[in-house]
């Protein structure tokens, strides 16, 4: 007697059901959880154009969220770009703390060009004195001043492009912060860092 053709049906369904079971519970295969991205070979590693480090066997996301450093807005041509542009100079290894501190100006005026009153003369007085002691908190951002400010009056003297002062001071930092400085005097290593930006 053969059963309905509704029962074979389901039986073989069944049968096909326990099959892909047994297939995923392939002993090998791995948890990503328990995985350790430091174990990763780097060439098993894609980076997706999203900025996300992808590993491709396992399909774990190493790396995400990435810091976009681009504008939050959109601009089409030339003059949308200029409009929606951000104010304010760009970093700068020149300058000790890198050009991002505010400067307080010396004129004794508001932003209409008038005379302040004597007691905002006095506050903007103590601000300034606070704003120039703050800017360099350590005898040894105070020695970079100085150097990058050689490095600079040095370079001005020479007519040496901006972008031969930006790697000079980079290479004095480099210097100081491999404490190749210590011993020896601040002018010599700014001469040198010039001049091996210049070579």
């Amino acid at each position: 007697m053969t059963r309905p053709t509704r029962q074979r049906d389901h039986d073989r369904q069944r049968v096909r059901d326990e099959d892909v079971d047994e297939s995923e519970t392939d002993p090998e295969e791995v948890d990503p959880e328990d995985l350790d991205p430091e174990d990763f070979d780097p060439e098993d590693l894609t980076r997706t154009a999203d900025g996300e480090l992808i590993h491709e066997e396992t399909g774990l996301i190493v790396e995400e969220e990435q810091i976009d450093p681009g504008p939050e807005w959109r601009a089409f041509n030339h003059s949308e770009r200029q409009e929606k542009s951000r104010v304010g100079a760009p970093t700068t290894k020149t300058m000790h703390d890198k050009g991002l501190t505010t400067t307080i100006d010396w004129k004794d005026k508001d932003a209409y060009g008038r005379s302040i009153s004597s007691k905002k003369r006095s506050q903007m007085h103590r601000l300034r004195k606070w704003q120039e002691r703050i800017r360099t908190k350590d005898a040894g951002e105070r020695n970079l001043q100085f150097a990058l400010s050689e490095i600079d009056r040095m370079a001005s003297a020479l007519g040496v492009p901006r972008s031969v002062r930006e790697v000079a001071s980079v290479i004095y930092r480099r210097a100081l912060n491999e404490d190749l400085i210590r011993g020896r005097s601040i002018e010599g290593v700014s001469t040198a860092a010039l001049y091996a930006a210049c070579r």
